[in-house]
């Protein structure tokens, strides 16, 4: 069998711009389902509730320390993984995987099999970015790349628009068919099967994944001649121990603006409800609206903004792009808190989103400052900082304001507003001091790789 690393030693040329772009289709279909899978289960808090007779803290541990926990924390092995091995296998993997996690959902008996189920369904998902993005970074020159990783990142808001969507409907279509004929099963509760819907096309995806060819690792061996020479012991450590302030500058402020978009993510329809007495199903599907069509315009624009300005020699153009995005779409969102009835809310909403998911280029610009063989961990690692900080602390610092600064459910508005007023200030002062540090890294990794 031939070691990938070694196929790199011949320089290949790059693959067909239009077979590149089917990978990204592919890859963006497979990001899309699994943040529905993902998100689903917030969706069907009650029914499970009542089938299972748990608490809310028991829902709470599902929804996050069950999914976020081994999503973060196995992403760095199976990380390990793709930078040595077959990446386009592991991924296939992963999705069959988290696919059967998540049908398995359906079919839990206790909350013990449940919460198992719910681990698989993250350890499958950790398999994906870090692969995904490696795997992009081969298939693309880099003044193309910030374009082919946007419309990929595309399966952020839209998975989550669409969860949302969905979850506007879902209440719906329980209490109308609270039960459902399953074929060589029999009678299974309605929102039950709505795992197995949502776990099928997993399998689908799997099998279109077969048709993606592992990519050529590009500048692997020269990379690593031209970098021997560097005064730090070699591997994964030394290279972060370089590029400190670069890494400091871009994880740190990625992670403020993950805090803050978490945190609105989990709390807006609630908000809507308390503030200006929506029904929640009702806020979700227009919120979810927003966020699939304005996140994804936002990823497209950002994901082009950067490479142009790349293209015109502006070395640190992923941060500022970066910048850009929160001091155009942070200060729509904190309007968002003050508006005097909900329809002016969501017009505040749908001009902030664009903006904001432009600042998804950041994980462009850790690809273009990682060494070939360590890609994957790098974005294993960067998921992990950032997915834990905004996942786990992003919507609990807004509810830790509400109950103890304010002690008031209908304050949720002023804690929104709060964490997006210190948030976003301090990630783009962060990013900025990272411009210079930046340059230098992109410009020493040029440097290594045309020796």
């Amino acid at each position: 069998m031939t070691d990938p690393i070694e196929s790199s030693e011949t320089a290949a040329p790059w693959p067909r711009p239009a077979y590149s772009w089917y990978v990204v289709g592919v890859l963006l279909l497979a990001y899309t389902l699994s943040f529905v899978d993902r998100m689903i289960l917030s969706l069907l808090v009650a029914p499970i509730r009542a089938a299972l007779d748990i608490s809310d803290t028991q829902v709470s541990l599902l929804i996050g320390l069950a999914f976020a926990l081994f999503y973060t924390l196995l992403g760095l092995p199976l990380a390990w993984i793709a930078d040595r091995h077959n990446r386009r296998n592991l991924i296939v993997a992963g999705i069959g995987f988290w696919s059967v996690m998540t049908t398995a959902c359906g079919f839990a008996g206790s909350y013990a099999t449940l919460f198992l189920a719910r681990m698989g369904v993250g350890v499958g998902e950790a398999t994906l970015s870090p692969a995904a993005f490696s795997m992009l970074s081969d298939y693309f020159p880099r003044d193309k790349l910030a374009r082919a990783i946007a419309v990929y990142s595309i399966g952020v808001p839209l998975g989550s628009g669409i969860a949302l969507i969905l979850g506007s409907f879902v209440v719906q279509a329980v209490l109308a068919a609270p039960m459902v004929d399953l074929p060589f099963y029999g009678p299974i509760d309605a929102w039950r099967m709505i795992f197995v819907w949502v776990g099928a096309p997993g399998l689908l995806i799997c099998l279109l994944m077969l048709t993606v060819r592992e990519p050529v690792r590009r500048d692997v061996r020269r990379l690593q001649a031209a970098m021997s020479s560097a005064p730090a012991a070699p591997g994964l450590l030394a290279h972060l121990k370089r590029q400190r302030a670069a890494l400091g500058a871009l994880f740190l402020g990625m992670s403020l603006i993950g805090l803050v978009m978490y945190g609105v993510i989990a709390w807006v329809p609630t908000f809507f409800a308390r503030t200006y007495g929506m029904n929640v199903a009702d806020a979700g599907l227009w919120f979810g609206i927003i966020m699939a069509i304005g996140g994804a315009a936002g990823l497209i624009l950002g994901g082009s903004l950067a490479d142009r300005l790349y293209a015109r020699g502006v070395a640190d153009s992923h941060l500022r792009v970066m910048r850009l995005s929160i001091l155009l779409g942070a200060p729509p969102l904190f309007a968002a808190a003050f508006m005097p009835g909900a329809p002016l809310a969501f017009v505040m909403l749908a001009c902030a989103f664009p903006m904001l998911t432009m600042h998804g280029v950041g994980t462009v610009a850790l690809q273009l400052i990682t060494p070939n063989q360590y890609r994957a961990r790098m974005t294993a690692l960067y998921f992990f900082i950032v997915n834990l900080t905004g996942l786990g602390f992003g919507p609990m610092v807004i509810a830790l304001l509400t109950d103890n600064l304010f002690a008031d459910d209908g304050a949720l508005r002023y804690s929104i507003a709060i964490v997006t007023a210190v948030a976003m200030p301090l990630a783009a002062i962060i990013l900025t001091w990272g411009f210079k540090a930046f340059a230098r890294e992109l410009e020493r990794m040029s440097a290594a790789e045309t020796a």
